[in-house]
This record gives structure tokens, C-alpha cells and sequence, in this order.
């Protein structure tokens, strides 16, 4: 039986998150500068969106752009810019064609103004897609939104709109960039690393995390079946005992 075949459709996890990492490490191995790996690292995401969209996967967020990568050589951070204009310019079509909607999280008032062009454009022309959720964190990490988070529940405060007695877990979310997106069920590290790196870290609090060796260039469909097939083998206790799911027929 094929890996795909083995993937139970109806129990596929609502959000996938994927920290996208190896790309420097895959080009140096073939001798190649790490630009060589972020362009080949770009056919890789296509893959895995269309894999995931034909699956049914409802939301995928891919790691694309730390606030951390911006302290990377500028010459890198510059290419990257590069590449992420002439992929938004690229790829819009096919996203409207296959019905995506495409969501960006992160700070982008550090991205350039060609960046924003190209980055408003897509999400203007998918804005009506109805499909798959695609979000790119972008300029983004876990610390940089909490903070941001914090500072503008206490402006609220400070207007009288918020009562610091009624702030909770729903309240804290809706100033999240994530708001009214359901946290991954399944985060997928590729390279070999074992940690989430300031990544969505308040939504990861029950994802299942999956680990593996394979560099971001090297990730196809093959490899993506596999964490799905790893994720349902898990069971997703959320505090409970396996007897109490068992009891409520989950």
C-alpha cells in the first residue's frame, strides 16, 4: 500500500505548521552558495501547498522569515527579499487557480516597499479564494507577538475598554496575528534540529511535534504523508487519561 493510501482523510489534522529549515546547509552540501538552497527550498513549498490542498489539510503555516533572520548577512537577506518578490509575482496565479487563500503573519513594516507590493497584490487577488488557508510567517516570531500582544491589551486597559480582571485565555488570542485561526494540530521541523525557534509558541501548547533529519530541499509529498501517518498514530489527550477518551468514544 502506497503512503498515501495509508493516510486517513477523515482524520487529517485541521492545521499543519511547518518550520522550513536546511536550505544554507543542503546547498553548501553540493557546494553551492546558500542562495542556491533558498531557490531550491522555493519548489519544495509549491509542492507541499499543492499536496496539502489536494489532501484537504484546511490550514497550512509555513515558517518563511524570522525577525531573527534579519541579523543573517545582508547579502542573504537581500536575495531572500529578492526571491520572495519573484515568487509572490510567480505563484499568485496558481494560488487563485487552486482556490487559496493566502494570509501573512509577522511584522511586515520592516519588509521593503517591493516586498509590500508584491506581498498586497497576492493577498488582494486570493482575498475571494474559499479554499486552503495558506499563511506565511513572515518577519515573524512568538516573542515579538506576545510582547505585541500585551502592549496593545494594555492600551486597552489604559482607554477603560478592557478590565484587567476579565482578561483570559480567549481574550489574550484576539490579539494574537493568529486571531481567529485554530492552533496546528501538527508542527513538522525538517533538517534535524529538535526545537520550534520562537515559533508560534503559544498555539504549539498541544500540537503534536514531529522531527526529521531530511533538509527543506529535499521535502517532498513522500516525506509529508510520513508526519501525517506519524500524527495519526498519536493520541491527543489534552490533560485527559486514555480511559477518559475511550469513555467519550474518542
Amino acid at each position: 500500500m502506497s503512503l498515501k493510501n495509508r493516510i486517513v482523510l477523515n482524520c487529517l489534522p485541521r492545521h499543519v505548521a511547518i518550520i522550513m529549515d536546511g536550505n544554507g546547509r543542503w546547498a553548501l552540501q553540493k557546494g553551492k552558495d546558500r542562495n542556491y538552497g533558498h531557490r531550491k527550498g522555493v519548489d519544495t513549498v509549491r509542492e507541499i501547498i499543492e499536496t496539502s490542498a489536494e489532501l484537504g489539510i484546511q490550514y497550512l503555516t509555513l515558517y518563511a522569515f524570522s525577525t531573527e533572520n534579519w541579523n543573517r548577512p545582508w547579502e542573504e537577506v537581500e536575495a531572500l527579499m529578492e526571491l520572495m518578490v519573484h515568487s509572490l509575482n510567480n505563484e499568485t496565479k496558481k494560488l487563485v487557480n487552486n482556490n487559496i487563500v493566502l494570509k501573512v503573519i509577522g511584522d511586515i513594516d520592516r519588509l521593503s516597499a517591493g516586498v509590500r507590493e508584491s506581498l498586497d497584490y497576492t493577498l488582494e487577488q486570493t482575498s475571494k479564494c474559499n479554499g486552503m488557508t495558506l499563511i506565511v510567517a513572515l518577519s515573524y516570531s512568538s516573542r515579538w507577538e506576545m510582547v505585541k500582544a500585551v502592549r496593545d491589551i494594555a492600551y486597552k486597559i489604559k482607554e477603560g475598554k478592557i478590565d484587567p480582571a476579565n482578561i483570559d485565555d480567549k481574550i489574550f488570542e484576539n490579539y494574537l496575528t493568529t486571531r481567529n485561526i485554530p492552533d496546528p494540530e501538527l508542527l513538522i521541523r525538517t533538517s534535524g534540529e529538535i526545537r520550534i525557534s520562537n515559533f508560534l509558541l503559544w498555539q504549539l501548547a498541544y500540537s503534536e511535534l514531529y522531527f526529521t533529519e531530511t533538509l527543506w530541499p529535499d521535502f517532498g509529498k513522500e516525506d509529508l504523508y510520513k508526519a501525517l501517518i506519524e500524527y495519526q498514530k498519536r493520541e491527543r489527550r489534552f490533560g485527559k487519561t486514555s480511559e477518559q477518551l475511550h469513555e467519550n468514544g474518542n
